[in-house]
């Protein structure tokens, strides 16, 4: 008698939803890891427990994935002397900027170069 391939046992496991769940979580992997190109994992986890009676075997199996971690977002903020965090550098004097009409009228064409 040969020994039957593992696939055969994972087929079993919750009425094989077990090697779907496992199929569908690693497109999952694949695919996150193509887009970000960074390394991520799948952990397939199978317990044997004899049973009580009779000779069988109680098996149960998880799928844990690890996907990779997605870039930090960020900001660039000034601080202030009360310890807040603020967008424009306190210590930067403002400037009263205005818009003048009629300024961009003129097409970038017919504008003169020196």
């Amino acid at each position: 008698m040969s020994i039957r391939p593992i696939t055969d046992t994972l087929r079993h496991i919750g009425g094989g939803v077990f090697i779907d769940t496992a199929s569908d979580k690693l497109a999952e992997l694949v695919a996150a890891v193509d887009s970000t190109g960074k390394a991520g994992s799948i952990d397939l986890k199978i317990k044997v427990k004899k049973a009580t009676r009779g000779g069988a075997m109680h098996i149960t199996g998880t799928v844990k994935v690890t996907k990779p971690a997605e870039d930090p977002m960020e900001a660039m903020l000034f601080a202030t002397p009360e310890g807040n965090l603020v967008a424009d550098d306190p210590h930067q004097q403002k400037l009263d900027l205005k818009s003048v009409s009629g300024a961009s009228d003129t097409p970038v064409a017919n504008l003169k170069t020196a």
